[in-house]
This record gives C-alpha cells, structure tokens and sequence, in this order.
C-alpha cells in the first residue's frame, strides 16, 4: 500500500468518526456540537476529494476502494448514535435512524455471505446520493442542538421543535432530511437484496 494523498485523506476520515463523540466527552455544550459539526463537515468533504484526486491523478487503489466505504459508514453510524443519544430518544429520529442503521448491517452481511462475488453489489450511484444525504442530515441536525444551546441555554434533553427560533427550524429540516436519507437507504437496501437473490437459492 501506497501513502498516496487520497489513501491519506480516507484513513482521516476513518480516524475522525470516533472523533465526534469524543467532543462531547471533552467539551462543554455549544461548543462540542460546533467542534462537532466542523470535525463532521470536514471529514465529508474528504469524501468527495479523496475520490476525486485518486482518479485525477490516477492514483485509485485497492486499499482506498476497501476502507472508503468504511469510512463512511463508520463516520455515519458514530455521528447518528451521538445525535440519537441527545435527541431524548425522539422517535421520529430513531425510526430513519433505524432503517439505515438495518440496511448497512443487512448490506454488510450479504457481502460477507457473497465473499468472492460480493463484487455483484458495486456501489451504485443512488447508494452514494443515499451517503450524501444522510452527511448532509446529520450536520442539519449538529447545526440544530448546537443552535438549541446557543439559543436558549442549556435546556432538557432533546431537540428543538418548529417555533424554537432557528434552532427549531434546522432540526426540523434536519429530520426531514433524515427521513428522505432512510427512504434512499432502503430503496438501496432493497436494489442490493435482489442482486444478491441468484446466488441465495438453494442448489
């Protein structure tokens, strides 16, 4: 393996997931939901140009193509944990939340089970508009708790609501957008199962 820049980039990424946590546990609020959005908001962007300076420069390797999706879902499922944890267990958060944290462990195990024909389930590009809008739900959401203590303090757990002043309309934003991000990620979900059906039957 090559210590190329965008191999750099991808490993950051992985190593910055557990970092959003790590905020919180250091931090006093609001600052460890805007150092948490800025570490979130930086580690998607590595997203985008690890990939596009691996092809620029000709640079694309197994080892990127192996941990790029690793990282994103790592990064992912870390940050929707902390969120779901402050949001007062909010069920119109938990129920998105759910469904893509079911489709990545479902997706996951059908590579798994594949193992030499895992390469059947490529990475599609409504699965990557699904890894975007789910990046870009969850930094709504970070703008919103940390809106909500700039805002108003330091209230009870949980989120905002519509009428909190523009705490209330980002968290708004951000769970709607959660929820379009569980409907790509179910719709993928789905796309991937029925690729991998041929080769679930029984001989």
């Amino acid at each position: 393996m090559k210590w190329t820049i965008p191999n750099i980039l991808t490993t950051l990424r992985l190593l910055a997931a557990p970092g959003v946590p790590v905020m919180f546990l250091f931090f006093y609020r609001p600052w460890a939901d805007w150092l948490a959005l800025t570490l979130f908001i930086g580690a998607s962007l590595t997203d985008w140009l690890d990939g596009y300076l691996a092809r620029k420069w000709g640079q694309v390797s197994r080892y990127g193509a192996m941990l790029d999706p690793i990282a994103d879902k790592a990064m992912v499922i870390i940050a929707i944990v902390v969120i779901t944890g402050y949001s007062g267990m909010n069920p119109w958060l938990i129920l998105p939340v759910t469904v893509i944290l079911f489709r990545e462990v479902f997706v996951s195990g059908l590579r798994e089970f594949l193992g030499s024909k895992s390469g059947t389930l490529k990475v599609t590009g409504l699965a990557k508009w699904k890894t975007t809008a789910q990046m870009v739900a969850i930094g709504v959401i970070f703008l919103g708790t940390g809106l909500t203590y700039s805002e108003h303090g330091s209230p009870t757990v949980g989120l905002a609501r519509v009428g909190d002043g523009a705490a209330g309309w980002a968290t708004f934003v951000g769970i709607v957008l959660m929820w379009v991000a569980a409907v790509l990620t179910a719709i993928t979900g789905w796309d991937y199962f029925n690729k991998a059906r041929p080769y679930l039957r029984d001989e």
